[in-house]
């Protein structure tokens, strides 16, 4: 007689029998390497900001430093974040 040929459930490639298959992968977090590249990114524009606002003219670097336009600038580039996150697609529907 001969041995059944083995199928999906007994093959080499068989599911494990505690995953469950209707359940999506869950997505990993990020880790210190992605932490890190967005760190060096942002000190880099930083860096970046503070160069090109030394090469400015002093009347220039006057409206700079002495109104609130960064706090402006932070302002509506927060609220613009927010209303971005906000109208974002939902992934999951």
């Amino acid at each position: 007689m001969s041995e059944p040929r083995p199928g999906p459930a007994d093959g080499p490639y068989a599911r494990p029998p505690d995953r469950m298959p209707d359940r999506p992968p869950v997505p990993r977090s990020p880790g210190w390497r992605e932490v890190l590249g967005v760190a060096a990114v942002l000190v880099g524009a930083v860096l970046g900001l503070a160069v090109a606002t030394s090469v400015l003219p002093t009347g220039l670097q006057d409206v700079i430093f002495r109104t609130p336009l960064a706090i402006v600038v932070l302002l509506f580039g927060t609220i613009g974040l927010l209303v971005w996150l906000v109208r974002r697609p939902n992934p999951e529907a």
